[in-house]
């Protein structure tokens, strides 16, 4: 069996996501990250960080078969996800500064992939400018047929406000009709919506 692949690299998270995308497809619209994590359609994840905009910690381990274990102990927040790649030519991306310098994603081509995410250290500093890392992330990725979505552990309250506001946003979406937008659009109501929420929990939303 082959060795797998790993790496790591900081990513700088504009609009508290970064991505994993093909080539011209950071602007593609996608659904909302009901998982509190990530969410995607073919040729584009969007990952959530908690930081407004800056660095966050990225491991990748790319692999030709499934790791036999679930190592979750050390993490906040654990998903299996199927994502599919259009050129074989996935990599992680921000969504406005310059890509890392990190592997494909996809060295098997394109078709569908199984990705793990592994997150911790959202609950750290919520909407900060990350100047260095809090965030860590351990992204492992394998060629698989599409599943459905495994949840192995969700327990940051960070993800938990974010599955919130995704059923809230879906009952809306779902009475008003309105189209998909891209990330960036997306990631900009998004955080409009959590400043507005927090300002509210604690009295100081604007009259």
């Amino acid at each position: 069996m082959v060795e797998p692949i790993s790496a790591q690299g900081l990513v700088y998270v504009d609009y508290a996501i970064f991505l994993l995308a093909d080539p011209e497809q950071t602007g593609q619209p996608v659904p909302p990250a009901t998982n509190g994590l990530v969410t995607s359609k073919p040729g584009i994840a969007v990952i959530r960080a908690s930081a407004s905009s800056g660095w966050v910690q990225v491991s990748l381990e790319l692999r030709e078969e499934p790791p036999a274990h679930v190592a979750e102990e050390s993490w906040e927040e654990v998903v299996d996800h199927s994502v599919e790649s259009l050129t074989g030519q996935m990599r992680v991306a921000s969504l406005m500064d310059d890509p890392p310098d990190l592997p494909v994603l996809t060295p098997s081509g394109p078709g569908p992939y199984r990705i793990r995410i592994h997150a911790k250290g959202r609950d750290i500093a919520p909407d900060a400018v990350a100047e260095v890392p809090l965030e860590d992330y351990l992204l492992i990725i394998w060629p698989e047929a599409p599943g459905p979505e495994v949840v192995h552990k969700q327990t940051d309250q960070y993800g938990a406000s974010l599955r919130a506001q995704a059923a809230v946003r879906r009952i809306e979406e779902s009475a008003s009709g309105e189209p998909a937008v891209g990330p960036v659009e997306q990631a900009k109501q998004r955080r409009f919506d959590e400043v507005r929420e927090r300002q509210r929990r604690v009295g100081t939303e604007p009259a």
